[in-house]
């Protein structure tokens, strides 16, 4: 059974409440004082099944909004998540002003679908009800509504009297023929329900209710709160007042919720499936004014409206300090209060004083990067405008550069699915235009800059260290800023390219080695004696390096080498030891263990024959290379 989402829109008095009721025999005023009153202050709802002209059942679910220009904040509210609009018109009063805010709300929400009905037509004569007719078709033309074929079912004209019925099965037949053209919601997406009413229902506990938009909601399912995180239990549901197992995009839904109180919701909230998405407090959007709007400054201070939620926003205009009436542009709308937004969502912007609508558009962008040039972000977002889902996934992967894009951030940023999103990806991976690095999505032409610049960066490496292997992975994955997974995967792939080599921590150029002149060989060669020859009792570094030819710059440089290549092993800033002296310790310790389990400092400068000024440091060393551990005063040997 398809479902379809109607909503009224129009002016005070003009017999949206009644229309409804006379099309379902549901009041969809609710609250006491809208009774007294006679006028609809918050959102109402109420259902009808109808037949299609195919005769499939199409289930509506009518959004009635109020008309007063006081709660048009509330029409906000109902009118988001509608398929089409009943612009309700009296035939006896015409086009007023919240006829004209109304329908232009509903074409900034880019409601394609709707029929006009000229209710109260038992108050008029024939004449008057053509006239009437007449102005309502020459407003409606060139709009959304208006497809220039009086045959479509995006533009229809129904004269009706909700107190004789007359006109009701014309517009049942027209409203059958538009909600049977509307495009089916696609129940497999990811689920939202923006929340519109949240009470307590005795013997169930917390109520909430709202136009599910996109996806499915089953009973048991649990989801989170935005903005604030909060996890809840679907404890049963209902559609259109009756009860089911599951309510899927583009009906009227009722949650009863476990794990939550009525003070910690409230209506602008949204539900959807838990750790996938993230609230947000910047939009990168296009916007568009009204032709009767001022023109819009570039920091201006508004009313933001999406779905359910309103709050104040700055707007941070790319490209212009002003946007005149009629024009559209891109712009940065910077929230007072967070919110689950995902692009395609269609806002209302009102003036902050005087309220009054001036525009509205659509997000683009949930997560703008910090700190990006604005022509840069412009450009980004005329390539999200124009293009196509491919493209659109390409152009967000590109923008992180070499950092790559986690596949689950791509859900957060779009909304779409796993499946939805490898499915276009798959032309883009196939031929390399994005690569795939574990979970990472990664531009391919960012990748292919990136190993260049690494090997640029080994290359300079070697000029300025002729005396140097190579230099630390650590260090050049710092200089090129790159992630632990994508350094990996592009060493990897350089090393397969011959293009550089790996030795243990060092990378350098292939056959790259140490080149030295003949006195820095020998110096070399000296500094390694000296200390392999004096087993324990080495001498201090600085001595050593006194009496050789080379200047004191390569011969550090040379001791670096040693070091790297482990020839040399510095366990203190002063005492540096040849690897056979290390490795003949840790034999004398295991032939000590033989005798006695444990040793203290006194036994350790017998067995070794060196002094507390060696004794000490060796065996902190010996403690972090858990040969012994250190229990008091003495030495467990492992």
């Amino acid at each position: 059974m398809k479902s379809v989402i109607v909503g009224t829109a129009g002016h005070i008095d003009h017999g949206k409440t009644a229309l409804v009721k006379a099309l379902t025999g549901i009041d969809a005023d609710r609250l006491e004082e809208e009774k007294r009153r006679g006028i609809t202050i918050d959102i109402g709802f109420a259902h009808l099944e109808l037949l299609a002209p195919g005769g499939d059942v199409l289930r509506l679910g009518f959004v009635d909004v109020p008309g007063h220009e006081r709660f048009v904040r509330n029409m906000l509210a109902g009118v988001g998540g509608i398929d089409l609009v009943l612009l309700v018109i009296a035939a006896d009063e015409g086009i007023k002003p919240q006829t004209r805010e109304h329908f232009d709300i509903c074409r900034m929400l880019s409601v394609r679908r709707g029929i006009a009905v000229l209710t109260k037509s038992d108050l008029v004569d024939r004449d008057t009800l053509e006239v009437v007719r007449l102005e309502v078709e020459d407003y409606l033309r060139g709009s959304s509504l208006d497809s220039g074929n009086r045959d479509s079912a995006s533009f229809a004209t129904v004269a009706v009297s909700s107190l004789t019925a007359a006109g009701l099965d014309e517009l049942k037949r027209a409203l059958a023929k538009a909600a049977s053209e509307v495009p089916a919601k696609d129940s497999s997406a990811l689920a939202r329900l923006p929340i519109d009413r949240v009470f307590t229902m005795k013997g169930f506990g917390t109520v909430v209710t709202g136009t599910l938009i996109s996806g499915a909601i089953r009973k048991d399912k649990e989801l989170e709160v935005f903005p604030g995180g909060k996890l809840v239990r679907v404890r049963g549901l209902q559609v259109h007042g009756q009860a089911a197992e599951q309510a899927v995009a583009g009906q009227r839904t009722a949650l009863n919720l476990a794990s939550v109180s009525t003070e910690e919701l409230a209506r602008g909230m949204t539900l959807a499936p838990t750790a996938t998405f993230q609230s947000t407090s910047r939009l990168d959007v296009k916007l568009s004014l009204l032709p009767s709007a001022k023109p819009l400054k570039d920091r201006a201070r508004l009313h933001f409206h999406c779905y359910t939620m309103e709050t104040i926003a700055d707007v941070l205009l790319y490209g212009k300090k002003q946007l005149g009436a009629g024009e559209a542009g891109y712009a940065q709308l910077r929230l007072a209060e967070p919110a689950l937004l995902l692009p395609g969502d269609r806002f209302i912007l009102r003036q902050f004083s005087p309220v009054a609508t001036i525009g509205g558009g659509v997000v683009l962008d949930a997560m703008p990067l910090p700190r990006t040039k604005k022509e840069i972000r412009q450009s980004f977002l005329k390539a999200l405008d124009d293009g196509d889902p491919q493209s659109i996934l390409r152009t967000r992967i590109a923008r992180r550069h070499h950092d790559g894009l986690p596949l689950s951030r791509l859900v957060a940023e779009t909304g779409w699915t796993r499946q939805v999103l490898e499915h276009h990806l798959a032309e883009a991976a196939r031929q390399r235009h994005v690569l795939r690095i574990g979970d990472l999505l990664a531009d391919a032409p960012a990748i292919e800059g990136l190993k260049l610049f690494l090997a640029s960066t080994v290359e300079d490496f070697h000029q300025r260290n002729p005396l140097v292997a190579g230099i630390g992975k650590e260090a050049l994955r710092e200089a090129v800023k790159a992630s632990p997974e994508v350094f990996s995967a592009v060493v990897q792939s350089l090393v397969n390219e011959k293009k550089i080599e790996v030795a243990g921590e060092l990378v350098r150029l292939p056959g790259r080695g140490v080149v030295m002149k003949d006195e820095e060989s020998e110096a070399k060669k000296t500094i390694e004696t000296a200390f392999a020859s004096a087993g324990l009792k080495v001498p201090a570094i600085k001595d050593v390096l006194a009496g050789l030819k080379v200047d004191k710059s390569r011969a550090q440089k040379i001791v670096t080498l040693l070091l790297r290549e482990k020839l040399l092993i510095k366990i203190s800033e002063e005492l540096v030891f040849h690897h056979s002296a290390l490795e003949r310790l840790r034999r004398e310790m295991a032939s000590y263990k033989m005798k006695s389990p444990k040793i203290d400092v006194t036994r350790f400068k017998e067995l070794t024959g060196v002094s507390r000024k060696y004794a000490i440091p060796l065996l902190e060393y010996l403690d972090r290379e858990r040969v012994t551990r250190r229990v008091g005063d003495e030495r467990v040997i492992l």
